[in-house]
């Protein structure tokens, strides 16, 4: 087994070995990165099970020779981390790397989460303390897809066993992105009374977090909007979430309140938090423009992690009953029973660059 991790299980003397891939400069000197070229993909960890990632840490940097050179705009997606265990050739990790490590929009920011933190100064050190066991092998790969070389530092610490863990599933992440959603809010001769706060939407239309098949656990995501149109008012809550386990239909048991309940927070929060299992990570908004640009918010079900046994599809409104036309995406993160491949093919990378920060928003 795993084992406990926290303080009060270090003490148990489990059987496992320590080991790492590291970026470390094996000639003797103090180049401890790997430079990834223009469309290049490495293998950071090639690891011969069984096993488990128990930690990635990982930083980038930008030069031509010895000068440094100004970073690509939203380099965070544009490089990107994939994860394939026990020889699979569909990677069951697919993920922009800032987007991975816990952000979206294409940005380093400190935060603080219990599986995932971004580190001073800047968010530029990454971790990621989710564990991914394998019985057979783990393969950890990382593409560059910058029109410049990137320089990667990093560990893959991983354990090591003399047999597969039992009844241990494989990790997974999907990254999703609507850009724009489908609201109706805005729409010419929408009645606001009737049609925005009337009968109830029946999940038409939600914006797809999570949507596989299999036997696993949903372990949450984080949720990243860019509120780029002027509408009703500018906060993009409001937005039940409706977690649908095992092809059930509507009303799903797992049927919300509104976006910012379940992120955990209340009342269009405005100030940026976190915490190891919630936060709000990201608010641009002004006194003027409150919550207009990008907002991010996270909800980890560590505590609380939603058993499935035959699928499921996580989903949130867009705003009350899907009145809102913004820019979604998420990364969902989850465990199966087998490796699967991705749900959806990554978007190519000019289709996942998010939009400008606009000075005029439409409709003021």
């Amino acid at each position: 087994m795993i084992g406990n991790t926290s303080l009060a299980g270090l003490a148990k003397l489990r059987d496992y070995t320590s080991c790492r891939f590291s970026s470390y400069d094996t000639t003797g000197a103090n180049r401890d990165n790997w430079i990834i070229q223009p469309g290049e993909e490495r293998t950071l960890a090639d690891m011969k099970g069984p096993g488990c990632v128990k930690h990635i840490w990982m930083t980038l940097g930008f030069h031509a020779g010895e000068e440094h050179i100004e970073p690509p705009s939203a380099y965070p997606r544009r490089l990107v981390l994939r994860g394939y265990w026990d020889g699979l050739d569909q990677p069951s990790v697919e993920a922009p790397v800032g987007d991975f490590f816990g952000l979206g929009h294409g940005l380093l920011k400190d935060f603080n989460s219990l599986p995932l933190q971004m580190s001073p100064s800047s968010g530029k050190a990454m971790n990621s303390w989710w564990v991914m066991p394998f019985k057979e092998s783990g393969r950890i790969t990382f593409t560059n897809e910058c029109e410049v070389p990137v320089a990667v530092f990093f560990y893959v610490d991983y354990e090591s066993y003399s047999k597969p863990l039992d009844e241990m599933a494989y990790f997974h992440v999907q990254w999703q992105r609507e850009n724009p959603t489908q609201g109706y809010g805005d729409r010419p001769g929408v009645n606001v009374v009737k049609d925005i706060w009337g009968d109830p939407n029946h999940g038409e239309g939600n914006y797809v977090i999570l949507d596989t098949e299999g036997n696993g656990i949903y372990c949450g995501c984080h949720l990243d909007i860019d509120c780029f149109t002027r509408q009703k008012n500018d906060w993009y809550g409001e937005g039940d979430d409706m977690i649908y386990v095992d092809g059930e239909s509507w009303p799903p048991k797992l049927h919300g309140t509104g976006t910012e309940d379940y992120f955990n927070t209340a009342y269009c929060p405005k100030t940026e938090f976190n915490t190891p299992y919630y936060g709000l990570t990201l608010y641009s908004g002004t006194p003027d423009w409150p919550w207009k640009g990008k907002n991010s918010v996270y909800r980890y079900h560590i505590e609380d992690p939603i058993r499935f046994r035959k699928s499921i599809k996580v989903t949130i409104e867009h705003g009350h009953n899907n009145n809102l036309t913004n820019d979604y995406s998420s990364t969902a993160y989850y465990y199966l029973s087998e490796p699967k491949g991705p749900s959806i093919p990554l978007l190519p990378v000019d289709q996942r660059l998010p939009r400008p920060n606009e000075p005029q928003y439409v409709g003021k």
